[in-house]
């Protein structure tokens, strides 16, 4: 007997509406589609989340659309402020794992499956 792991083909996992938003991105990031995103609490602007980040950004509160480089800058993008999302198509940043962010997200309207 084989056994195969399943991943889904893409980021969006349910019905649940998506609503999408422009958001300034910081700068310094090349961030794929899936990025799980927090606001950076001085500057405003949105940084790949982590959860062991004490700037604001370990709360995710966004996932951005599509792929995005913003090593020339800050760059505004949409992003999705709700949905449900595959955990395998995210990009987390450090010391997340499915189960913390499930339980982190329990509070937002974006949940990850």
């Amino acid at each position: 007997m084989t056994t195969e792991t399943y991943t889904p083909p893409n980021l969006i996992a349910g019905d649940y509406p998506l609503v999408t938003e422009p958001e300034v991105i910081a700068s310094g990031q090349n961030l794929a589609k899936g990025a799980l995103l927090g606001r950076v609490t001085a500057s405003g602007k949105l940084a790949l989340s982590a959860s062991g980040a004490s700037d604001g950004s370990e709360t995710p509160i966004a996932v951005l659309t599509s792929a995005l480089d913003t090593s020339g800058g800050d760059i505004e993008a949409p992003v999705y402020k709700t949905g449900i999302f595959h955990y395998s198509g995210l990009q987390v940043g450090s010391g997340w794992t499915k189960a913390s962010l499930r339980a982190k997200l329990d509070l937002a309207p974006l949940f990850a499956v």
